[in-house]
Order: structure tokens, then sequence, then C-alpha cells
């Protein structure tokens, strides 16, 4: 053989090894970790989802009780809790009041303890006929009026009492203030809006379907809620038909237990059938390549086996898929993205 011969074969024999250089690597060397899941029968109904905005459940614009001069009015972004003062009217002119209705009650009380001395004096002096009975008739008459008339006087008391009270606008629920229409020094007269408080820790979403979809959702449903930065189920609290021959829908109301802004818009799917049994598996457990959708799934001998699906409806991190997979097969979810059909792996989650 000559060195030239000699010098070829060597060529071959190294553009083998390096030709079955990834086949070893692939199949000889250490097993690649996954993650797994277990396929499963779920429950589960095609979804649309519509457009929501979060509400707070206390939201009040709150008014003036009493016509006044406003001496103080809470910050916009002052936080109080229930019944803290928000807003202040001078209660001067009211406080003057008070104090001459306390003047004539005092006046009040006074006559009318003479009046019933007068009387408890002149029914002694009829017992020995040395007061006729139209004097008694008379002081009686006198004694029953003063007591009506600081009955009245004392009512119109607790009146102006409860109004310099109003003159407190308090806070009817723990929240912020959001809105200040009036300022400290102006006059406002009863009714007259002052501010508006908001409870952000009071939250629901309210969105509107389609109202052909009613029959599908009922309080206590646990739907999807998304507001672009995360996904969450969120529990129906009720659902209100609003349908007309103008706007066909029906309102849900979810109760939000996240801490988001007041008007974020967020996305509720709601289910648009009847629920039914398909088999899922999680959206991690799908790998998209050109040849189409497929699963891995391990068996028992610990090797992945590459399974041709179709998927069909959604829910959260679920999805229905149907082809060779049956429910209790094992699915992975993490580190599919370069397995190989027969290649053995090593199970990291149990």
């Amino acid at each position: 053989m000559t060195r030239i011969d000699r010098m070829n074969r060597w060529i071959v024999a190294a553009a083998g090894l390096l030709l079955t250089a990834p086949v070893w690597a692939q199949f000889g060397g250490e097993e690649p970790k996954v993650e797994v899941a277990v396929a499963e029968q779920r429950e589960m109904a095609p979804t649309m989802q519509v457009s929501g905005t979060v509400l707070s459940r206390s939201d009040a614009s709150l008014s003036a009780e009493v016509e006044g001069r406003l001496v103080e009015v809470a910050d916009v972004g002052t936080r109080v809790a229930e019944g803290d003062v928000v807003a202040r009217i001078e209660d001067t002119t009211l406080r003057l009041r008070i104090s001459e209705l306390e003047a004539e009650i005092a006046r009040g009380e006074s006559r009318l303890e003479f009046l019933d001395a007068e009387l408890k004096r002149f029914e002694r002096l009829a017992e020995t006929n040395l007061a006729a009975a139209s004097q008694i008739d008379q002081t009686r008459s006198e004694r029953d009026m003063a007591q009506s008339d600081l009955a009245v006087t004392r009512s119109r008391r607790a009146q102006l009492k409860d109004q310099i009270d109003r003159t407190r606008v308090r806070a009817p629920f723990p929240g912020v203030v959001v809105e200040r229409v009036a300022r400290a020094g102006e006059r406002v007269g009863v009714g007259a809006r002052i501010l508006r408080l908001v409870n952000p820790d009071s939250l629901e979403a309210v969105a509107r379907a389609p109202l052909r979809y009613y029959r599908f959702v009922q309080p206590g449903d646990e739907l999807t809620v998304d507001t672009e930065d995360q996904v969450f189920e969120a529990p129906l609290r009720t659902v209100v038909s609003v349908g007309n021959e103008d706007l066909h829908v029906f309102e849900l109301r979810l109760d939000i237990k996240k801490p988001l802004p007041v008007g974020q818009t967020v996305r509720v799917t709601v289910p648009t059938a009847d629920l039914r049994k398909v088999l899922a598996v999680p959206r991690d457990a799908l790998v998209l390549r050109g040849s189409g959708t497929a699963v891995f799934v391990i068996g028992e001998d610990g090797t992945a086996r590459r399974a041709t699906v179709s998927t069909g409806i959604g829910q959260g991190e679920w999805i229905e898929v149907a082809g060779p997979i049956q429910a209790g097969d094992r699915v992975v979810i993490r580190g599919n993205e370069r397995l190989r059909d027969g290649q053995a792996v090593e199970i990291i989650n149990g």
C-alpha cells in the first residue's frame, strides 16, 4: 500500500468519526434532564374574551348637608379611615343659635317648675275650699303648655346639634380622596359636591358579554382575567341581564383581590358553550415545529416518544389535545425543545 493510499484511508476514517460524533453525543452522552406533567381528563368549554374595567365597589361623591362656608377640605391623595372628617363647614351661626335655645330652655324649665309648684298649692287650698276650681284648671293648662313649649325648644336644640354634626363631612368608608370639587373658603349649599372618595381595596371587574352566552355562566364561577401584565382567576359575584332592543348584552361583576388601579382595562374569558370532558395537557408540553404540533410522552423505559397531536379549546394553562396520547401519560413540559424521538431522559420532578 502506497503512502497516498494510507493517507486516503486515514482521511475517510476521520471523516467517519466526525459524522458519527453528533449521534454519539445525542444518544451516548449524558441523558437530558426534563420535567413532566400528567395528561388529564378535564371539563372545559370554548371561550371568548370580552373587555372589562376595574372599578371600586365603594366610590362616592360626598356633598354638603348644610349651607355654609368651607373651612377645611382634605387634599387629593389623602387616605382616610371610616368616620374620619374629610371636610368641615363653618358652624359659628349654628352654635350661637344653640346658645340662644339653651337660654330659652333654662327659662322654660324655671317657668315649668313655678307652675308645678303653683298647681300643687292650689290643689292643697282646694281641700279647704280656699281655691276655686277655675284657678286650678287655668294653672294646670299653663303648666301643660309650658311643658309643650319646652319640648319644642329642646327638639329645636337637638336639630341644631345634628346640623352642627353635619358640618363635619365624614368618610362613609375607608378610602382615598381622588377628587376635590370645592376648596376651603368657598360657600356651599345643601347638596353641593365637595369631594370624591374611592376605596382602592374593594375592587370589582365589570364586563359585558353577548346575551346569547348568558346561560353558560353563573355566580360562583371562576373566570380568567387578563391584565396584560398578569393572568389570574376571579370569582363571578353576580350576573345582570341588561339587554334591550339596541344592546343585546349582559353584565358580569367579578370580585378582584389583586392590587389593581381603578380604571384598569382587563380582558375576561367567558365560556361560549357547555362544559365537556376533554383530554388536556399543559400548554408548555406542546412543541411547535415545521412538521406540526407534537408532545413528547415518556414511556415506562424512560425514553421520549414523539406524538403528533391536534389542539382544541384551551383554559388557562391547559389545552385540549387529540392524538396517540391518553389520560395518565407523562408528557414533557420542560426540556422538550431539543428532544428526539426515542431518546432516553432523566426526569427531575418525580
